[in-house]
């Protein structure tokens, strides 16, 4: 049996091109647009490119024709660790399987092959999952039976795009879990939020400590906001009692005036009291 059949067969058909491993020169293809992976670690690709010298490139790279008026013949829909390691032995050609798909079909397959590796980041994952969800109009739903994880999964990964890109450098060059992010998310504004990853890496705290640390932050916001809350009531109250107090002086003065005494009454509102004098002529 041919060793460069990918696909077993029952028939011969005019497509066997695209159901067959041929050699492609590296020039001719591009990178997929829609490739969720942002950061390709250059010691892992020279390692890839150690292994390939050995053995060769084992699984072929997955691409599509181009559109016409593309400059490159074909785009890839997978494989780019495997292409950017070849390039760096200088391959002139690679291995690969071409399949009829069209930009969208492309893209789809291309998120959807690297979701399905284990090395991507937890923030690549969570661009991926928003890519399908943007690009192909797919439900949290949809994309979790695609991905064969829970709705919930795909929600809590989504959730990670709240931090900012600084934050997300930082949570990856620290290497702190997706735990650690989840946790600290609970956290609405995000300079406290940084502030709060930076002393997890300094004091290097672990999940549980780390949720506990936030949960004390969370309750020490709501302790100040109750309090400021009991701080205003008492304000308020204050300030009805001093005006109860204004109006009845002033009422006194109007009776004295009324019995024919020459008064008056001038009432002062500084900052924190309030001054009351009055005035009585002969």
């Amino acid at each position: 049996m041919n060793e460069l059949k990918y696909f077993k067969r029952s028939r011969q058909s005019e497509d066997e091109l695209f159901e067959t491993v041929v050699q492609l020169k590296i020039d001719d293809i591009r990178p997929n647009r829609a490739q969720p992976r942002s950061d390709f670690n250059q010691n892992s690709i020279i390692r890839l490119a150690d292994s390939i010298r050995r053995y060769g490139i084992l699984q072929p790279l997955t691409v599509r024709p181009s559109d016409p008026d593309d400059r490159c013949r074909y785009e890839l829909i997978a494989g780019e660790r495997r292409l950017r390691a070849a390039k760096l032995l200088g391959y002139l050609t690679v291995p690969c399987i071409i399949k009829e798909a069209d930009e969208k079909t492309s893209a789809e397959l291309a998120i959807i092959e690297n979701l399905l590796r284990e090395d991507l980041n937890m923030f690549e994952e969570a661009y991926g999952y928003k890519k399908l969800i943007e690009m192909h109009k797919m439900t949290q739903e949809e994309v979790a039976r695609r991905m064969s994880v829970s709705q919930s999964a795909v929600a809590n990964k989504m959730r990670l795009l709240k931090f900012g890109l600084e934050e997300q450098k930082f949570i990856l060059e620290n290497q702190l879990t997706e735990r650690h992010a989840r946790a600290c998310l609970r956290l609405i504004d995000p300079t406290e939020r940084f502030d709060t990853l930076k002393f997890i890496v300094e004091n290097k705290l672990n999940v549980s400590q780390t949720e506990e640390y936030v949960e004390k932050t969370l309750n020490f916001h709501s302790n100040s906001s109750n309090q400021s809350a009991s701080n205003k009531k008492d304000n308020a109250n204050s300030h009805r009692e001093m005006a109860e107090t204004v109006s009845s002086i002033r009422r006194y003065v109007d009776t004295w005036v009324k019995h024919g005494k020459n008064a008056e009454i001038n009432v002062m509102n500084k900052n924190d009291n309030t001054e009351i004098h009055i005035k009585l002529f002969n």
